[in-house]
């Protein structure tokens, strides 16, 4: 599904990815651990195409297709969803009308006919028992007034709706308590299928508790250092990063 390929990636003049090689396939969770500054949300900037970094060397390789001149919305009308560390705030649109614009305005990009407004409807109350939504939460203006947990668990509406092939979650665990992390895990987890895949940047292993990843990544000064499976993540848990930087330096 997504290959990324010897990427080099600059902000500013400053190497941040020092030539990053990662492989998804469909039915994947990968997760992203790391300390502060090693290239974790960068990775995810990069991968859904942020503008203010600048692709010296690789390819990002999405189905087949090379994506790394496509702008930021093409890219999510290919199926790719980045679930925001910390979701702006917009007074006056509501989440029921952000997030219908956003899956017609994919749908028209695709050439595919506006939704109905009886399907979307019926569709965005499947969604909110799902994920165990009030359907009066659809009725507020997106993020404004939200706590942390509601902004995360609204993120996680949308990734519900807009049921991208790939799904990136930037330290979605941030700043949630252990139920509000309970809910976004348990809506992640629903929303697995054989034919989507899921990113996950962390910083902590207690998500790893309730989201089970195929695959650990340990990414330290823009390169991954190591892979392995969940019982790394309980290693680092551990033993922090210090053992790594130790077996790279011996």
């Amino acid at each position: 599904m997504l290959k990324i390929k010897n990427l080099h990636v600059n902000v500013e003049g400053h190497e941040i990815l020092k030539g990053i090689n990662l492989e998804i396939k469909p039915g994947e969770i990968h997760a992203i651990m790391g300390p502060n500054g090693s290239g974790k949300s960068t990775l995810a900037s990069v991968v859904t195409g942020n503008e203010d970094y600048e692709v010296t060397e690789g390819e990002i390789i999405m189905e087949n297709e090379e994506i790394s001149e496509l702008a930021p919305e093409e890219r999510a009308h290919k199926g790719i969803f980045l679930s925001f560390q910390y979701p702006i705030e917009i007074p006056g649109v509501s989440v029921m009308n952000f997030v219908r614009t956003a899956i017609n305005e994919t749908r028209k990009a695709r050439k595919q006919e506006k939704m109905s407004g009886k399907e979307m409807l019926k569709l965005m109350r499947e969604n909110a028992a799902l994920l165990g939504i009030d359907q009066k939460f659809l009725q507020r203006s997106l993020n404004e007034g939200f706590s942390g947990g509601e902004k995360k668990r609204n993120e996680i509406f949308q990734l519900a709706m807009m049921d991208p092939k790939l799904a990136i979650l930037d330290e979605t665990d941030s700043g949630l308590d252990i139920d509000a992390l309970r809910v976004v895990a348990d809506g992640v987890n629903k929303l697995r299928r054989d034919d989507n895949a899921t990113l996950l940047i962390t910083h902590y292993q207690r998500l790893l508790d309730y989201i089970v990843p195929d695959y650990v990544h340990v990414l330290m000064d823009g390169k991954i250092v190591k892979t392995g499976g969940k019982e790394l993540a309980l290693k680092l848990e551990d033993k922090g990063y210090d053992w790594l930087k130790e077996m790279q330096n011996a």
